[in-house]
């Protein structure tokens, strides 16, 4: 058995997802799916970080977000299960967001891949590099 699999396995985390390993009905699938946006995920860490926030402070806190695409995102969050809009009847209004206990058990494995990507990210940008013209490749000192 693999670390991996026996880490999941001390997390309770080893339960029979459904369908087989990588069958198309794997419910593993769902969870990636959910997260598969470029911000998704960026947005439950902080969220899960900080609390509860407004939609300026988020865009403030992430850094190059647009407006737009903070709400987008927000919502399909919100669709999934992982966040919770909470409004306010005043003046202005006003409306925070927090996470959900969907989103809160996120937090781990989001840590877990931010531990990966900073294991693994320059060996991903090296293969990715020498599949690209000499031209196109980026600059990396």
């Amino acid at each position: 058995m693999s670390d991996a699999a026996v880490e999941a396995d001390a997390q309770g985390l080893g339960d029979d997802l459904g369908g087989g390993e990588y069958a198309a009905d794997c419910q593993a699938r769902v969870a990636f799916e959910v997260l598969s946006n470029r911000w998704d995920s960026v947005i439950v860490y902080i969220l899960g970080e900080s609390g509860a926030m407004r939609p300026r402070a988020l865009i403030t806190r992430i850094g190059g977000i647009s407006p737009k695409v903070l709400n987008e995102a927000l919502r399909r969050l919100e669709y999934n299960g992982l966040v919770v809009r909470q409004a306010y009847a005043e003046a202005p209004p006003r409306v925070d967001y927090s996470l959900t206990e969907a989103g809160l058990a996120l937090l781990g494995p989001i840590r877990a891949m931010g531990a990966w990507a900073g294991r693994y990210t320059e060996a991903v940008l090296a293969a990715q590099a020498s599949f690209a013209p000499p031209e196109d490749r980026p600059y990396r000192s």
